[in-house]
């Protein structure tokens, strides 16, 4: 969307999927968990509630339909859904996969060991599945 900007932390650590109607859909570069990050492409908000009743809307329309994605090529055993922004303030909403088994389960994710990032033929892989999935 013209005018945004995401946040450069958020541009650091996640990589650009798709943009649907309302938000961006970025891949964590973290590869022990499979974990999304929805951004609504709106300057200045922090909360849900920030966003007009439609986009608030929209973002759970969007929402659930990454989840839903994300479990159907993971198999996943739950999704974890959350808009947290302690550290980055920028709206945004995490979708990660989580299976019995994985790292730190049942445990949080976050602040979990160091980040490994993905290697680039298991995410162009899952990225593609992905995608597929999402514009069924």
């Amino acid at each position: 969307m013209q005018g945004f900007e995401l946040d450069g932390r958020l541009a650091r650590d996640s990589i650009l999927l798709t943009e649907l109607g309302l938000c961006q859909v970025r891949l964590q570069n973290e590869r022990r968990w499979p974990w999304l990050v929805l951004v609504p492409q709106r300057n200045g908000m922090s909360e849900i509630f920030d966003l007009p009743p439609e986009d608030q809307a929209a973002l759970l329309s969007e929402t659930t339909r990454v989840a839903a994605a994300l479990k159907s090529v993971t198999d996943a055993t739950k999704i974890n859904i959350g808009a947290l922004g302690n550290i980055v303030r920028q709206l945004h909403v995490h979708v990660i996969a989580r299976a019995e088994g994985d790292d730190n389960w049942p445990g949080p994710v976050w602040g979990f060991g160091k980040a490994e990032p993905y290697d680039d033929a298991i995410k162009d892989e899952f990225v593609s599945r992905l995608l597929k999935v999402l514009s069924a």
